[in-house]
């Protein structure tokens, strides 16, 4: 097996993490690899540093170093390269990232046996006004007012039919993986990850009727923004990539044909996360 550390150096500022991990996975028989720009003595004396691109076509499995924004910032190049991600936590909850510090000799053992399996997480794909500006998440899209100085209206509509109204300070569309994220935290329910659904909900919404609403993975949702709205709205893809919606503007919003493989240990994975590092705190 060859593994790939992805590490971010803002959570493991020494490195100490990155190193300890290579030099576990060499005495399990690991070929390790790490992105150009990190020297392999100062980690792990056995790793090869690589061009990220090569790094990705060589590895089996890549392993980033740090918490949930450094999984998703990993996540659309291991898509594309179509490698399985494992996550060391280093952040303060880590949905994602479900290997924490003190579990890796075991974890990393059995990622080296193949004592793991691989769980497939969905992804949202967006577009803006058929195709000016698309994008891919694997927790959210989120729209919201530029200004955020007074709420906005948006019309949704399902498969072209009209669903209902939001007046509120923007919108989340969450795919069961996002669903413990920003989503939760504005009130929206946990979704199971193998669910093939994702869920619609408005941030602070005026109405408290306005409820959030779960759709179908076979639905194609579509978001207004007014014409009567007094700003641009932006949209964004799980915190990384955004474009602006003028009034009028539209998005439609439905699941990516690829999905995600994370590497798990347990059957739901999901769950012991959500027990261990949400109901606990």
């Amino acid at each position: 097996m060859t593994v790939l550390l992805y590490p971010n150096p803002l959570k493991d500022t020494d490195l100490s993490v990155t190193c300890q991990a290579a030099r576990l996975l060499d005495s399990y028989g690991v070929r390790v690899l790490l992105p150009s720009g990190l020297d392999p003595d100062a980690v792990c004396q056995q790793a090869k540093s690589l061009p990220m691109e090569q790094a990705l076509a060589e590895a089996d499995q890549v392993i980033t170093i740090g918490g949930d924004g450094t999984l998703l910032r990993a996540a659309e190049q291991c898509l594309e390269a179509g490698k399985p991600l494992l996550g060391i936590n280093l952040g303060r909850i880590g949905f994602l990232a479900t290997c924490e510090t003190d579990e890796m000799p075991q974890k990393l053992k059995r990622l080296a046996q193949g004592d793991y399996h691989l769980e497939p997480r969905t992804l949202l794909r967006v577009e803006k006004n058929g195709d000016a500006w698309s994008a891919s998440a694997l927790n959210d899209v989120v729209l919201y007012g530029k200004s955020r100085l007074h709420p906005m209206d948006y019309s949704v509509y399902c498969d072209g039919v009209f669903v209902c109204r939001y007046r509120s300070d923007g919108m989340i569309a969450a795919t069961p993986t996002g669903s413990t994220a920003y989503s939760l935290s504005a009130g929206g329910p946990i979704l199971d990850a193998a669910a093939p659904v994702f869920v619609l909900n408005a941030i602070c919404p005026h109405s408290p009727r306005q409820i959030p609403m779960v759709f179908s993975a076979t639905r194609r949702v579509t978001v207004v923004a007014e014409s009567a709205n007094r700003d641009d709205i932006l949209v964004s893809a799980d915190s990384r990539v955004s474009c602006a919606l003028a009034p009028g503007d539209e998005v439609d919003i439905y699941l990516a044909k690829t999905q995600l493989q994370l590497a798990a240990f347990d059957r739901a994975e999901q769950f012991r996360a959500i027990e261990t590092k949400l109901m606990r705190r």
